[in-house]
């Protein structure tokens, strides 16, 4: 099983891992990392062979390609076969981790999730100060290719669970079930379980040169049709065997599987994978008939659609103070070079890749109440801006990497005070990005709050630079 953890707290890992193995698909060979990142962070891959080094969020919205497993790209830059990895990280409570690649492709190992399990388990988890929101599903969500005869389902239910269903009309496979009844035992019962083929598909992929990291060692190849000597012969050349066979059960040189339903099981492997991509923690019961890559990938998406779309009150922060803060006053301290009477921020309570929520508790005693409308106190506007400011410039330092960086305003549009802040409220601090951070140029959206009222809002340019 899983390790225990708090699933309300988020989680990375206690170590940088290494791992290398060759694409399946490239037939290159990879080296892998996964190294701890910060609360809010999610899973996240960066292309270490190519220039600038670019990162690529694991994202539904992001998937280019599903014919031979998940692809994703942006901007011209791409990493295949993410779904077993990512995998990994949902079964192993892992929520944040930065997975550096040296290559196109994540490598197959054995086509299971069980060596990036081992990995991980390795490495060790560490629980984070931060909170982690879950999304319920309050009704049932629903995605069919009637041409595929795909069925999937989410069900409310209070924990994350997973039935596939698969027929092939296949007399080897036959139909096959497969359940996950809570995710902590992904490790045992899961993660282990490889991928499989059909023979009449491998030679198909051998014959166009598609799988030139394809090996008997990584996948479960059934055999559907019969085989004659000459086939045996062609197969030994490809695979470079000296002896190939067919087992009784209908598999090609697997002397036993791990389970009796192992395909079903890692079709639920790879669901799990696929729906790592809707980039929220969600509780909910899938039930997925015949999935496949592509299928995954379209009902990821109406789920990621549903939770943005049924967020209670979206766009207002929510905050609870009995809550540990993602970061409090002193780390912020470390952050910004801000000190008393121009630290304008609290604590952070929320905090992902492209938006940070932070607190500011207004008190009758702060300095600029002295001369600021004695005997009506009324904080003045442009303090709400520069609190705004620091906000965002913890979320833009927080992506710029290691290192000691400042934030300078660039420009501010659109700025507009709609309700006074006097004594006694407390701010809530939003601010989210409009674009990607680019040559260090950052543009936001910062708006604050009270309660569930806006108090103000501005679009802010600034500029991130690192410290000598």
């Amino acid at each position: 099983m899983t390790p225990n953890f708090n699933p309300d707290k988020q989680h990375t890992l206690r170590s940088e891992a290494k791992i290398s193995g060759t694409g399946l698909h490239t037939g290159v060979l990879v080296d892998m990392i996964l190294k701890p990142a910060n609360p809010g962070y999610g899973y996240q891959f960066r292309r270490m062979d190519l220039p600038g080094q670019p990162t690529i969020k694991a994202d539904c919205d992001l998937v280019t390609d599903t014919s031979r497993g998940t692809t994703i790209g942006t901007n011209g830059t791409k990493v295949s076969t993410v779904e077993h990895i990512l995998a990994a990280l949902v079964g192993m409570g892992i929520d944040n981790c930065l997975i550096e690649l040296n290559g196109p492709e994540v490598p197959i190992m054995d086509g299971s999730s069980e060596p990036f399990v081992d990995l991980i388990e390795n490495a060790g988890v560490v629980e984070q100060e931060a909170s982690k929101t879950w999304y319920t599903i309050n009704e049932n969500i629903q995605f069919f290719d009637d041409k595929k005869k795909v069925e999937m389902t989410a069900i409310p239910a209070s924990d994350y669970q997973v039935t596939t269903l698969i027929d092939f009309n296949s007399p080897v496979l036959g139909t096959q079930h497969a359940g996950l009844k809570t995710i902590a035992d992904f490790k045992d019962e899961i993660a282990p379980c490889r991928t499989f083929c059909f023979l009449h598909e491998l030679e198909m992929l051998l014959e166009n040169n598609l799988i030139k990291g394809g090996d008997i060692n990584n996948a479960i190849v059934v055999v559907d049709k019969p085989m004659e000597g000459s086939d045996m012969d062609k197969l030994k050349k490809i695979f470079g065997k000296d002896k190939i066979e067919v087992k009784s059960e209908g598999y090609l040189n697997n002397l036993e599987l791990r389970f009796p339903n192992e395909p079903a099981r890692h079709k639920l492997l790879d669901v799990v994978g696929d729906l790592a991509l809707v980039g929220y923690p969600f509780k909910a019961k899938i039930i997925a008939n015949r999935p496949g890559h592509s299928s995954n990938v379209e009902f990821a998406k109406k789920i990621k659609q549903y939770i943005k779309r049924n967020k209670y009150n979206k766009d207002v922060p929510v905050y609870d103070p009995v809550q540990s803060p993602i970061y409090d006053q002193q780390y912020i301290e470390k952050k910004l070079p801000h000190r008393y009477p121009f630290l304008l921020v609290d604590k952070i309570i929320d905090l992902s890749d492209t938006y940070i929520v932070g607190v500011k508790n207004v008190t009758f005693n702060e300095w600029f109440f002295q001369g600021h409308f004695p005997g009506n106190p009324v904080m003045p506007g442009v303090l709400q801006v520069e609190a705004l400011a620091q906000t965002g410039g913890i979320l833009a330092i927080n992506l710029s990497g290691e290192g000691n960086y400042d934030t300078y305003f660039l420009k501010i549009d659109n700025c507009k005070f709609k309700q006074m802040v006097r004594p006694g409220d407390t701010l809530l601090l939003r601010m989210e990005l409009m674009a990607p951070i680019r040559r260090g140029i950052c543009e936001m959206k910062g708006t604050v709050y009270v309660g569930n009222k806006i108090c103000t809002e501005a679009d802010l340019v600034a500029q991130i630079v690192k410290r000598s």
